[in-house]
């Protein structure tokens, strides 16, 4: 049982979270925290959260966790800020889609990484965002990533997997390097192609007729455009080594369709086509 547990940007994934342990009888009291006083007034309406609170160092005073969930590039400020209100017992968490930003601001703000300090990164969302968009189902049957420090004590990490299981979500472990190097290939990258694509038919002098033809392929490519862009402008700029390596092997791979098309080499399309599709209905197959 949590008896306090503090989640600092409740939106989408703080919310959801909020929702999900609340449903499971797993915590006593949800305080909900952020800069902006009416945006935590709507999550208090809505049940989300029991208690507001504006000043971070105060909300995070008592909690048994403390999850930080805003963009990963207010990480550090968030640190520093709740340092004051944190106590020695107090366990420290975020849900960040890149790690390596996130342990050099922890770094950064402590002067060295808390025994009690477990990244996390839920593998769950939707396009939608705001705490309205929030709902107690959403990391059911999902994988959470934890990535542990060097410094991250033992019992801090049991803890912070009991939170997320109680969610119904599916815990592992993983290493920062290798989660960052994954997630710029599996999503950092679909969202950048899908924010780029959108954008550059919405520059097209024909874009009524364009976005008012488009099937359900586009439609479910570009869904995770109408994502939260100060979300996934933080994202390229925190992973953006790893990112950078998956957008120049898919600009390779992209450049030999290219010139498949005008060398007119069907069996080269063919090939990437079968492969792709194979690979898809093996690890992807709903």
């Amino acid at each position: 049982m949590i008896k306090q547990l503090t989640i600092i940007g409740v939106g989408l994934i703080g919310g959801s979270l909020a929702r999900a342990l609340k449903r499971a009888g797993a915590v006593d009291e949800v305080v909900g925290a952020g800069r902006d006083a009416q945006h935590l007034q709507q999550a208090l309406s809505l049940g989300v959260v029991d208690r507001i609170e504006t000043d971070l160092a105060v909300a995070v005073q008592g909690a048994d966790i403390v999850v930080v969930a805003t963009p990963v590039g207010a990480t550090e400020t968030v640190f520093r800020s709740i340092a004051p209100g944190l106590s020695a017992d107090t366990i420290l968490t975020d849900v960040g889609s890149t790690k390596a930003s996130v342990v050099a601001a922890a770094q950064a703000a402590f002067g060295q990484l808390p025994e009690n300090f477990v990244p996390a990164h839920p593998i769950a969302g939707t396009e939608k965002s705001g705490v309205e968009a929030s709902f107690a189902e959403l990391f059911e049957g999902r994988r959470i990533i934890l990535t542990p420090t060097e410094n991250s004590a033992p019992q801090a990490i049991t803890r912070v997997r009991a939170m997320w299981e109680q969610t119904g979500a599916k815990v592992v472990e993983t290493g920062v390097e290798h989660h960052d190097d994954v997630l710029a290939a599996t999503s950092h990258l679909p969202h950048l192609l899908a924010f780029s694509l959108v954008d550059t038919l919405a520059q097209l002098d024909a874009k009524q007729e364009v976005f008012e033809y488009a099937a359900g392929g586009f439609r479910d490519f570009t869904r995770i455009a109408s994502s939260d862009p100060e979300v996934w402008h933080d994202i390229c700029l925190h992973n953006s080594s790893a990112l950078l390596k998956m957008l120049e092997r898919f600009e390779a791979d992209l450049d030999k369709l290219r010139q498949a098309i005008t060398d007119n080499d069907s069996d080269y399309l063919l090939q990437v086509f079968r492969r792709a599709k194979a690979a898809r209905d093996q690890f992807c197959g709903d």
